[in-house]
């Protein structure tokens, strides 16, 4: 009995680091493939006196402007953050789901979306200083509009980290942390909808397509991404160590601190002002998480089919 308790274990965690490398590994993939796409959502957010154009003249001007490399500027960190982010998230998520696999009460969108919200808790106090890194290294050389931007000299991600703490202190790799947390909501709304869609779309042991996988995702990010863009801003804006707050700390400075900033952009833009970029945001981030799930689905289907033909020849 003790043997096929420590086999059911070990497959359980053996389960858990196949979705997560699978998770990592697709969203590797897809974010190199729309990588200029967010390389336009993170000018518009962070480069206030750029005019929002679309996302294709946004793509052109940078490209003719700063060189067409320019365009994949910071990708190594960028990638190397989201693998990390995204490994954490889905092993935490399918931990949690194959934990609460015999709960009972709570319905399945339910839990979904509270493992959701403690996956991205728990991804977010890991790699929050990697992603406030990755965001000044894409940044840096840029071609800002507002001349009030500071250019940074970070040779690196290492050199990124020393200088962030020796100048700005440890606390400064957690700068966009609140607004962080709140945003935990987006994946958590994301999965919730996405494992939804998926159940229905299997219903009666039906196989899922590809399209279908990709449209699932990619009408799930939209819905996630669309609802809480304007608290993405003012996590850029705030990883990018530019704004200067009100000097006030702890929680209550924090909420206040991107209350003011919400506020402070609805008074000078109007409330379309909270959505500058949102266009490349969606075609990036829609079109990535879609190709994610693509990718995800079929190594965790192809790794599992592996798995069961080991488990038969060992029979």
């Amino acid at each position: 009995m003790s043997d096929n308790g420590g086999s059911a274990v070990g497959l359980l965690s053996y389960e858990t680091l196949v979705h997560a490398v699978a998770g990592a590994m697709g969203s590797v993939t897809a974010m190199t493939v729309f990588f200029p796409l967010d390389t336009a959502k993170s000018r518009l957010q962070v480069d206030e006196k750029r005019k929002s154009n679309s996302t294709p003249v946004i793509l052109a001007e940078i490209a003719k402007e700063e060189g067409l490399l320019s365009l994949y500027r910071g990708w190594l960190p960028v990638i190397s953050s989201l693998c990390c982010s995204n490994f954490v998230y889905f092993y935490t998520f399918n931990t949690l789901k194959k934990l609460a696999a015999s709960g009972q009460g709570t319905s399945r969108p339910g839990k979904d979306l509270l493992m959701g919200v403690v996956s991205g808790v728990v991804n977010v106090i890991l790699t929050t200083p990697m992603w406030v890194v990755n965001t000044r290294l894409k940044l840096q050389g840029a071609k800002f509009r507002n001349e009030d931007i500071q250019q940074t000299q970070y040779r690196g991600i290492f050199d990124a980290f020393s200088q962030i703490i020796a100048n700005e202190g440890v606390g400064a790799l957690w700068n966009s942390v609140m607004p962080s947390l709140i945003l935990v909501i987006n994946p958590a709304v994301q999965f919730m909808i996405y494992e939804a869609m998926k159940r229905r779309a299997g219903n009666g042991g039906k196989k899922i397509s590809s399209a279908e996988i990709f449209l699932i995702g990619a009408i799930a990010k939209a819905v996630a991404t669309t609802a809480t863009y304007p608290l993405q801003t003012v996590q850029a804006i705030l990883r990018f160590g530019q704004h200067k707050g009100d000097g006030k700390g702890g929680v209550m400075g924090s909420l206040s601190s991107i209350f003011s900033m919400l506020m402070d952009r609805i008074k000078r833009y109007g409330v379309l002002g909270l959505y500058k970029g949102l266009e490349a945001k969606l075609l990036q981030t829609v079109l990535t998480a879609a190709l994610m799930f693509v990718i995800y689905e079929k190594i965790t289907a192809a790794t599992f089919k592996v798995m069961g033909i080991n488990k038969r020849l060992k029979q």
